[in-house]
């Protein structure tokens, strides 16, 4: 018996993937072996596809065994590859026509106000994820995978990258701290990632050592797409050095906290009202906003406690936050409500764009609305939160014909 070589996962509960077995053999031919529970209806298609990867990598003499659970084409793929990889140390890759490139760009500014982590391990989570409608779907390489399964994790998150509709959902994979995760971008920045999450960022250092990479790995792969980058913020030397790592890179576009992780450094343990992590979260908000990118709060762990996931919203919003991750799509609608404009912000926002276009029409260099004077800041914020509401559906597009018709 050859050496044997493993990837995937099989057992009670598994769906949408598999476990292949790759054994280096004598024979020349290979030997493919397929166990599939839609055996009748595919199990011809597996062996097909399995006999092109081979055929197009140019491996023999070994004997693949397939224990299929429903697996899409892209996970057989990336499971019988990244055994390949382990066996014979290739880095020639298979994407052809079944895996087509699924080009999706995302600008500087946009809404980031859910954000939903999925394990890079387990496609069936990622297949359908879209449909719930966060702003940002994150492949996770990092906590949500066993170290023992980072290797193989790497392929099926790339082929999700190709493959999937993510409904418009921001494609954002977490890779694994800096320097292992430096080896993660070759399997995503060719693949248009649209956002790269940094974890346990301490240094700007370690944001600048990303972006380089980036910048080589597009240089290498002919590609020439935006790739934004969030720090994450998950310690005490972190929340000190947040302002340097907010300006590390042009390619910083939002910076995130993780409490977990932060109060574990303080020796602390995380409470409702987050007394024990106001002064980070305060610090993180301030150095986004002076940096001038997007402060996004930490993950709200218990799934079935929505009131207490609203009030961490409002606790949130009012501290500056701009979103937060959530770990279920049941949190994605508490927290789209809460991070939205209410009404009497909308009311108030409207009030002051008509007021500075009033003063603009007149060419008047100051804007008043009633006694107080408005400066430049408070109408960008004012405009921002009329175009959020208007994309939200919250404000008609028409509101300013609305008004005039009051008047």
């Amino acid at each position: 018996m050859g050496s044997v070589y493993t990837s995937g996962n099989k057992g009670k509960g598994i769906r949408s993937d598999c476990f292949i077995t790759l054994e280096k053999t004598r024979t020349k031919t290979p030997e493919i072996l397929v166990e599939s529970k839609v055996q009748v209806m595919y199990g011809k298609d597996i062996r097909k596809l399995i006999d092109r990867i081979l055929t197009a990598l140019k491996i023999d003499h070994v004997k693949i065994h397939v224990e299929d659970s429903g697996a899409l084409p892209f996970v057989i793929a990336a499971r019988l590859e990244s055994v390949i990889r382990m066996a014979f140390g290739t880095k020639k890759e298979f994407l052809p026509d079944l895996l087509p490139q699924n080009k999706y760009h995302t600008a500087r500014e946009r809404n980031r106000f859910s954000r939903l982590y999925l394990p890079g391990n387990t496609p069936n989570l990622m297949i359908n994820a879209g449909i719930h409608k966060p702003d940002g779907i994150i492949l996770d390489l990092e906590d949500a995978v066993a170290p023992d399964k980072k290797f193989e994790a790497r392929f099926i998150v790339r082929n999700a990258l190709r493959t999937l509709d993510f409904y418009g959902a921001e494609r954002m994979v977490r890779i694994n701290q800096v320097p292992m995760g430096l080896d993660d971008l070759e399997f995503i920045v060719p693949h248009y990632i649209n956002l790269i999450l940094i974890p346990k960022c301490e240094h700007a250092d370690q944001v600048i050592q990303v972006s380089k990479k980036i910048d080589t790995l597009q240089k290498t792969a002919k590609v020439n797409y935006s790739i934004w980058l969030m720090p994450i913020i998950e310690s005490a030397l972190g929340v000190m050095n947040a302002y340097p790592i907010a300006l590390a890179s042009d390619k910083v576009v939002a910076m995130a906290i993780g409490l977990e992780d932060y109060t574990a450094d303080l020796g602390t343990r995380r409470t409702p009202d987050g007394t024990e992590s106001f002064f980070a979260r305060s610090m993180v908000v301030n150095a986004a906003r002076a940096a001038g990118i997007q402060p996004i709060d930490s993950v709200f762990s218990d799934v079935n406690d929505m009131e207490g996931l609203k009030q961490n919203v409002i606790r949130s919003k009012a501290l500056g936050f701009d979103g937060m991750g959530c770990i279920h799509p049941r949190q994605i609608k508490v927290i789209h409500e809460g991070f939205a404009p209410e009404a009497p912000e909308i009311e108030k926002a409207g009030k002051i764009v008509l007021a500075y276009e009033n003063a603009i029409s007149k060419g008047l260099g100051v804007v008043a609305l009633g006694s107080k004077m408005i400066d430049a800041p408070v109408v960008k914020r004012a405009l921002k939160t009329i175009d959020l509401a208007v994309s939200m559906g919250i404000l008609n597009a028409n509101w300013k014909e609305s008004e005039n018709e009051k008047k």
